[in-house]
C-alpha cells in the first residue's frame, strides 16, 4: 500500500472483529521501534497482553476513568456520561492490546513509535485505537503490567481487524478536522500561507 494511501485511510477503529495475530503485532511493534528518539535512546518497551483477564481489568479502569467527571465533558449528564465510559469498556473486546511504555521522563520520544505503529497497523489490513489512562486508573494499570519504578504506561493500542470504518474525515462527531493549510505559518506565527 502506498504511504500517503495509509495515512489517508488511518481512522481510530473503536470497534474490533477480532485481535490481530501474534506476527501482524510483532511485524507492527517492530515498525515503532523504527521511530526516531532523543539521542537515539529509544526509551520505549511494548507489553503485548493476551491474558484475558488482564485485558478485562485495563477495560474496567477505563470505564472507571471515563465515569468521572472531567472538564472535557462538564456538560454531560451522569446518564450520557454511563453511556461513554459504557462503551469505551466493550471497545476492548475483541481487540489485541499493546501497552507501550517510556522510561520516565522521556515519553515525548515515545510518541512517535506510536505513530508508526497506528500506520503499520492499517498497511496490516487492521485498525487501532490510543487509550489514555491517568491519575489512580494509570497507577492501577502500571502496577496491573508490573512496571518497575523507573517507567510508566504511555498507552494502550488497541488493534484488530475493522468492525467499523471510523469517523469521515469530514464527519467526525468531535468536529471537522481544519481547513487544509489554516495551521501553516511561515517565518512567524502570524505570517499566513
Amino acid at each position: 500500500m502506498d504511504f500517503y494511501d495509509v495515512i489517508e485511510k488511518r481512522r481510530s477503529i473503536r470497534v474490533c472483529k477480532q485481535g490481530a495475530t501474534e506476527k501482524q503485532l510483532r511485524k507492527i511493534i517492530m515498525a515503532g521501534t523504527k521511530a526516531p528518539s532523543a539521542v537515539n535512546r529509544q526509551p520505549w518497551e511494548f507489553i503485548i497482553i493476551d491474558d484475558q483477564t488482564i485485558i478485562d481489568k485495563l477495560a474496567e479502569l477505563k470505564y472507571q476513568l471515563n465515569r468521572k467527571k472531567d472538564p472535557d465533558h462538564g456538560d454531560m449528564t451522569d446518564e450520557e456520561r454511563e453511556k461513554r465510559a459504557l462503551r469505551q469498556k466493550r471497545y476492548f473486546k475483541n481487540a489485541s492490546v499493546i501497552a507501550v511504555c517510556n522510561e520516565v521522563e522521556w515519553e515525548r520520544s515515545v510518541w512517535l513509535s506510536i505513530g508508526n505503529m497506528s500506520l503499520a497497523a492499517v498497511a496490516e489490513g487492521l485498525g487501532s485505537c490510543i487509550v489514555l489512562l491517568w491519575g489512580e486508573e494509570k497507577k492501577k494499570a502500571e502496577e496491573l503490567l508490573g512496571l518497575p519504578e523507573n517507567f510508566e504506561l504511555t498507552a494502550l493500542l488497541k488493534i484488530g481487524v475493522p468492525g467499523e470504518k471510523g469517523f469521515s474525515r469530514d464527519k467526525n462527531p468531535f468536529g471537522p478536522r481544519r481547513k487544509e493549510y489554516s495551521w501553516l505559518h511561515i517565518n512567524k506565527f502570524d505570517n499566513k500561507h
